[in-house]
């Protein structure tokens, strides 16, 4: 049997966006430029990285971790007005990107996803996911062919992370206890502290190398199964 600090490990919980999925270009600093000039906005994809980073941290401040439609159009209209758009036009922009991220065609798997998910079943662990935003998660999973034991989405729980109730929405989904399970996201706020707060072992996805300095930190989904402990049959 796997052991986690002494108990036995039952399931893996995984972020989305950025864990097990990769959002398209047309998320990203180009995207926004294309839908910027929809609306007569000039947006610099150079400044998209410093808006995006700025737009996170007003976020996690400034809520109380209520899933609302708005926090999100208010997340995206901070990034179109710090990539350089105007008060006039940055909502209506925000509103038509909103709607991109909740095309599930817009996203794709990073190519460690698969084959860690199939080891992870492999050796009869269940698995999770747990999201912010306003994607329908269990549409997105049936379109991406993706076979997971329980999913909570903050459109439908109606919080998100780091609130402690979409980490024990997940756990009593699955059944499972948090010393039993572990957590695996990139962001070290929402995914990492949020979990750990419960008492869930939470290893950070690093795949841009920007916490380097993080425990419990790796830079690929591959490296997974070895970090909790996995053996080859």
């Amino acid at each position: 049997m796997l052991s986690i600090l002494g108990n036995v490990l039952t399931a893996v919980l995984f972020d989305v966006d950025f864990t097990l999925f990769r959002p398209g270009p047309e998320l990203g600093p180009e995207g926004y430029r294309r839908v910027g000039e929809r609306h007569g906005l000039a947006l610099d994809p150079g400044l998209y990285a410093d808006a995006r980073t700025n737009a996170i941290e007003t976020l996690q401040r400034n809520h109380e971790l209520v899933h609302d439609e708005e926090v999100w159009i208010a997340f995206t209209e901070q990034i179109v007005l710090g990539m350089g758009g105007d008060a006039g036009g940055a909502r209506a922009c925000a509103v038509d990107m909103v709607r991109e991220w909740e095309r599930h065609e817009n996203f794709s798997l990073y190519e460690d996803t698969l084959p860690v998910l199939d080891e992870l079943r492999r050796q009869g662990l269940k698995i999770g996911l747990i999201s912010n935003g306003q994607r329908d998660l269990g549409e997105f999973t049936e379109h991406h062919l993706l076979e997971v034991d329980a999913i909570v989405g903050s459109k439908d729980h109606g919080r998100i992370k780091p609130h402690a109730s979409i980490f024990i929405a997940a756990l009593e989904a699955l059944g499972v206890a948090p010393e039993e399970t572990v957590m695996v996201g990139d962001s070290y706020e929402d995914d990492i502290e949020g979990a750990r707060a419960l008492g869930i072992r939470a290893i950070l996805l690093d795949r841009d190398g920007l916490r380097r300095d993080a425990d419990d930190r790796i830079d690929t989904l591959l490296a997974l199964p070895a970090a909790i402990g996995l053996r080859h049959p």
